[in-house]
């Protein structure tokens, strides 16, 4: 029996002449999360619906806990919780209907989604807001009331799609804690004493613009014009990049930028934050923070530091999409 949960093997969707999704393969353990990281239109959000049989796949195989997303789709989508990139609830709705909606609608009775629902408000911190309207809620309790309904018939893999996009930093941080708990211990309550008690862990692949939240991952996949083009754990990722990243400060910034990009050995300056990025040749770094010191001031610049630093995933993906 396999050990993982979602199994991709050679997946393609193509509209038309743009092929979305190429060739892509990935898969993913229980108590695993799985980001898929790249630009607008490289196809994550396609993937994710492939894998959720939203879309059918021109190629390739995709299983689900075991079930063929072709052949066995309802047993394969009973497993799944997916969380759309834009906001799908009914707002007119208070928050305990709409998670009995999705409940009712999976052949959950009133003895169970009633204390399933509540069961999973609290788990992410809504119970207090079960009887407000939806369109009153706030963006991240919206995501929060989301992973809600994903969660209801207590899936072995969430997918979600851009889960914090639009929020603020504490909500993300506090939906990331729930994600956490969701792949280590799966709480839910035993029926006989109520108390949480550990389930088995689910699988998360989750699509981020955001490098910091797939720094958080255990594997991450680069995705650029449909394919996969790196994955690994994070520090295997930016292992890659050792020794090539140099942080540059001084002033005026274009001054800088335009230096740095004619020299030898320089393979990309890109900015990042109140300074820039140098990617170089490895064996050429020590040579191309002499040159800066002496090139700088001599084209009426002013060079306050130039140093190797460790690479951040923001200079992965740079990279990448280069």
């Amino acid at each position: 029996m396999t050990p993982f949960l979602v199994q991709a093997a050679k997946i393609c969707k193509s509209f038309g002449d743009t092929r979305a999704v190429d060739d892509v393969s990935l898969t993913i353990a229980p108590g695993e999360i799985y980001g898929l990281v790249g630009s607008d239109g490289a196809g994550k959000t396609t993937t994710l619906r492939l894998l959720v049989g939203a879309l059918k796949a021109n190629a390739g195989d995709i299983h689900v806990c075991g079930f063929d997303i072709r052949r066995r789709g309802e047993q394969a989508r009973a497993c799944l919780g997916y969380l759309s990139q834009r906001f799908s609830l009914y707002e007119d709705l208070t928050v305990l209907e709409n998670i009995r909606f999705f409940a009712e609608v999976r052949g959950l009775q009133r003895d169970e989604w009633l204390p399933r629902c509540m069961e999973i408000l609290d788990f992410v911190g809504l119970d207090d807001f079960k009887d407000r309207r939806t369109g009153q809620l706030s963006g991240g309790m919206k995501q929060k009331l989301g992973l809600a309904s994903a969660l209801v018939t207590r899936p072995r893999v969430l997918l979600l799609d851009e889960p914090t996009t639009g929020v603020d930093p504490v909500t993300r941080q506090d939906f990331w804690q729930l994600v956490i708990r969701l792949v280590t211990l799966n709480p839910h309550p035993s029926p006989e004493s109520g108390r949480e008690e550990e389930g088995e862990p689910v699988a998360v692949l989750l699509t981020t613009p955001y490098m910091d939240e797939a720094s958080r991952c255990h594997r991450v996949g680069f995705m650029s014009s449909g394919r996969i083009v790196a994955e690994g754990a994070p520090s295997e990722l930016r292992a890659a990049l050792e020794g090539c990243v140099i942080e540059l400060r001084g002033q005026p910034m274009a001054l800088l930028r335009q230096v740095a990009t004619r020299m030898e050995g320089v393979e990309d300056v890109h900015a990042f934050g109140d300074k820039l990025h140098l990617r170089v040749v490895a064996s050429q770094a020590d040579r191309v923070i002499q040159q800066l010191f002496d090139a700088i001031p001599a084209a009426g610049g002013s060079l306050v530091t130039a140093r190797l630093v460790p690479p951040t995933l923001e200079d992965v993906f740079i990279s990448l999409a280069k």
